[in-house]
């Protein structure tokens, strides 16, 4: 199920772009909203805990900066889309390879700590979910051919569980794994800290993106 959940959040994430053609944006920001607190709880609940057993914290401490300046340097070539940013021009018939590139490798990192934390993966899900739906609307909006779409949909969903399956399978990834696994926390930290930043739009204060943060993190706190 590691291996299969992802796989099918995004390939239902793609149909339901297709089908429903979504334009609630509000209804957008919440679940964004969502995912970043319970993407951040389950990253303090869950990782961080993990990542200091046995290891030098500093050296923790630098591979969490490297994650988030990873992260950074990543955001320069996808725009955004890891946040809930969409910028797509439908003159454009060219592929976005930038930002499909440097989503497969944020998707190929969310999937290095699963293997060793299966409680992971419900973060993973739900924040993957927006990605997978900006990615969606980003080439269903372009002029690229619907077939090609499609294939590098599915392309993209099979990163996480390539990244699952490298964790598990390699002997150089368990031997740093604790490395991996802070420069995965400092990738979830940029994230969710900035989805959470900016899901209060002009520092005004929205009630239901409050209680929907709120309720991330308690969700997470039980999970």
């Amino acid at each position: 199920m590691i291996y299969l959940l992802p796989i099918l959040a995004v390939l239902s994430s793609f149909v339901f772009v297709f089908y429903a053609k979504p334009k609630n944006k509000e209804g957008f920001k919440l679940l964004l909203a969502f995912s970043g607190a319970f993407l951040l709880a389950l990253t303090i609940f869950e990782l961080f805990p993990e990542a200091y057993v046995g290891t030098d914290t500093k050296t923790v401490g630098l591979f969490i900066m490297s994650g988030i300046l990873l992260q950074i340097f990543l955001e320069f070539f996808s725009k955004g889309a890891e946040h809930g940013h969409v910028h797509f021009d439908s003159e454009k018939a060219n592929f976005p390879w930038a930002l499909f590139i440097s989503l497969c490798i944020h998707s190929f990192l969310e999937g290095l700590p699963i293997a060793n934390n299966n409680v992971i993966i419900y973060g993973i899900l739900v924040h993957k979910i927006p990605i997978a739906i900006i990615l969606s609307i980003f080439l269903l909006h372009s002029k690229i051919k619907l077939s090609k779409a499609i294939f590098f949909v599915l392309l993209f969903s099979l990163m996480t569980p390539i990244g699952t399956y490298f964790s598990n399978n390699f002997v150089m990834a368990e031997k740093y794994h604790a490395a991996a696994m802070a420069l995965v926390i400092g990738v979830f930290l940029h994230i969710s800290t900035v989805i959470l930043f900016e899901s209060t739009e002009g520092h005004k204060f929205n009630l239901r993106k409050l209680l929907v943060i709120i309720l991330g993190v308690v969700i997470a706190y039980f999970v």
